[in-house]
C-alpha cells in the first residue's frame, strides 16, 4: 500500500509547486509592478575622481584640509563628527598649536560631569576631545558624518552628488506622478532615495567658503573637497592600509616564486 501511496503524494507535491510557480509568473506577466516615482526618477551617484580612489589611492591633504574648512563652516552646525578627535587633524597637516586653537574656538562645548557634585557643566574643547555631538531635542538628529562615506554606496560620490543635486522637480515627474509633488518643508534631490529630504541645500553659491590656500571656491569644488574630507574621516589610515596591502602582495608573489623554484630544485631528478 505504501508503495502505491508514495508516488501519489510526490505527484501532488510537484503539482502544488507547479501551481504556485504558475501563480507567481501569472502575476508578473499579467499584472506587472508599477514603478514608483522614487524608483523611476532616482539617479545613481555621479562619478567623482579623488586621489584616494583605487587600490593605490592616497590622500591629497591640501584638499582634505579644504574639505575640513567646508565641514567647519557649512556642515558642523547640523551634523556631528563624533568619531573623530580634534588631535586627529594633525594627520592632515595641521600643527598642534593650530589644532589646539581649532578645538578651543569650536562653537559647541564639551559637556562634562563634575565628579563631586554630579552636576554637568561645559568647558572648552581640548585636542584630545572628539568633536562635540549636535543635538536637536525632540526633532531628531541629522546623520553623524563620521562614517557617512562607508554607510552609503559609492560614499564620496553620493555625498558630492547629493550636495550638487538639488533642483526643481522635473515636469515629466509631476505629469506622470501628480501625487508625487515635493511636500512643503522638503527639498527635491534625485540622488536621495526618496527624492525629497528635509535638509535644504547647504552649498548655495560660489564663494560661500573662502579657502585659505587661495583655491577658487565653487559649489562643485566645495562639494568635492568635503567629500574628500569625509573619506578621510571614515578611514584615516586608508593610505597606510593600501601601502601595507601592496607590500603584502609583493611579498606573496616573491614567496610563491621562491617556493616554486625550491619545488623544482628538490624534485628535479625524481622520476615519475
Amino acid at each position: 500500500m505504501v508503495r502505491f501511496i508514495s508516488p501519489l503524494v510526490g505527484a501532488a507535491f510537484v503539482i502544488a509547486l507547479l501551481l504556485g510557480l504558475f501563480g507567481s509568473l501569472k502575476g508578473v506577466i499579467y499584472d506587472p509592478a508599477v514603478p514608483t516615482a522614487a524608483e523611476e526618477f532616482h539617479l545613481a551617484p555621479k562619478e567623482l575622481a579623488l586621489a584616494s580612489n583605487g587600490m593605490t589611492g592616497n590622500f591629497n591633504y591640501r584638499q582634505v584640509q579644504r574639505g575640513f574648512q567646508v565641514y567647519k563652516e557649512v556642515c558642523s552646525a547640523c551634523h556631528s563628527l563624533s568619531r573623530v578627535a580634534f588631535r586627529d587633524l594633525t594627520k592632515i597637516g595641521y600643527s598642534q598649536a593650530e589644532v589646539k586653537k581649532i578645538a578651543a574656538d569650536w562653537g559647541a562645548k564639551q559637556s562634562v560631569q563634575d565628579p563631586k557634585s554630579g552636576d554637568r557643566t561645559e568647558r572648552d574643547n581640548l585636542p584630545a576631545d572628539h568633536f562635540p555631538k549636535v543635538y536637536y531635542p525632540g526633532l531628531g538628529n541629522p546623520p553623524d558624518l563620521s562614517l557617512i562615506t562607508k554607510a552609503r554606496h559609492d560614499g564620496a560620490a553620493y555625498v558630492y552628488s547629493l550636495l550638487t543635486g538639488y533642483a526643481e522637480q522635473p515636469a515629466e515627474l509631476l505629469k506622470k506622478f501628480p501625487d508625487a509633488k515635493t511636500p512643503d518643508g522638503l527639498y527635491y534631490n534625485p540622488y536621495f532615495a526618496t527624492l525629497n529630504l528635509a535638509m535644504p541645500a547647504p552649498l548655495t553659491s560660489d564663494g560661500q567658503v573662502t579657502y585659505t590656500d587661495g583655491t577658487a571656491s565653487t559649489v562643485k569644488q566645495n562639494a568635492t573637497d568635503v567629500a574628500a574630507f569625509l573619506v578621510w574621516a571614515a578611514e584615516p589610515e586608508l593610505a597606510a592600509r593600501h601601502a601595507t596591502g601592496f607590500a603584502t602582495l609583493i611579498f606573496l608573489i616573491i614567496g610563491t616564486m621562491l617556493a616554486y623554484g625550491a619545488y623544482r630544485t628538490v624534485w628535479r631528478n625524481v622520476k615519475h
